[in-house]
């Protein structure tokens, strides 16, 4: 969200039906009902259901609660399965979730496809936005970089400033959280998470 410049609401991008139906494929292939992956991810089963019939687009909170639930890296929500070498990612077609304040999205910047143990995100946070991120995977850290603004990150109750073309590394199995600190204008970072194995789908 630069000057007038939103990012496309999930609704607009395509995200919901594709998130739809990854989810109700990740449920059916575990063979577990709406209450028992309501009670794996401790999301509700209406919102689940709301969710699965493509009527709700979950917040990036809600969608890591569903990705920790299943055991699956966050970006399995919402991959489209593509078998090309080389691929664009125009921007007007990104896959961008936002919290429920939405004061902060994140947006993808790699295929939702095939096997990887890295991830690339763009985040961008309102002045005064906040975003609370609940502890990933064991063994997952991410890579930050700040290229715009002033961001306070804190990870498992220890707080860190970072300004433009500062960088954090942090292991992310713990629960953290990003800030921007800044009066006017939105935080831009960009994001690199790392997994311990390969993920494949």
């Amino acid at each position: 969200m630069v000057g007038r410049h939103a990012p496309p609401s999930p609704d607009s991008d395509g995200i919901g039906p594709v998130l739809a139906a990854n989810l109700k494929a990740l449920r059916q292939e575990r063979s577990l009902s709406l209450d028992e992956l309501a009670q794996r991810t401790g999301v509700s089963r209406a919102m689940l259901h709301q969710i699965e019939s493509g009527r709700s687009v979950p917040t990036i909170n809600v969608a890591w609660k569903i990705s920790q639930g299943l055991h699956v890296p966050f970006s399995r929500l919402i991959q489209e399965r593509q078998t090309a070498t080389t691929r664009l990612l125009p921007a007007a077609e990104a896959k961008v979730l936002s919290n429920a304040a939405r004061t902060f999205s994140s947006r993808a910047l790699f295929p939702l496809d095939g096997p990887r143990t890295v991830e690339f995100y763009e985040l961008l946070i309102q002045p005064g936005g906040n975003e609370i991120a609940e502890a990933h995977s064991p063994g997952t850290a991410e890579h930050l970089v700040v290229v715009r603004g002033t961001v306070e990150v804190e990870v498992a109750g220890e707080k860190h400033l970072l300004r433009p073309h500062d960088a954090l590394w942090f292991k992310a199995d713990v629960p953290h959280a990003y800030r921007n600190i800044g009066l006017v204008g939105d935080a831009l970072l960009y994001l690199v998470m790392t997994y311990p194995d390969p993920v494949s789908f």
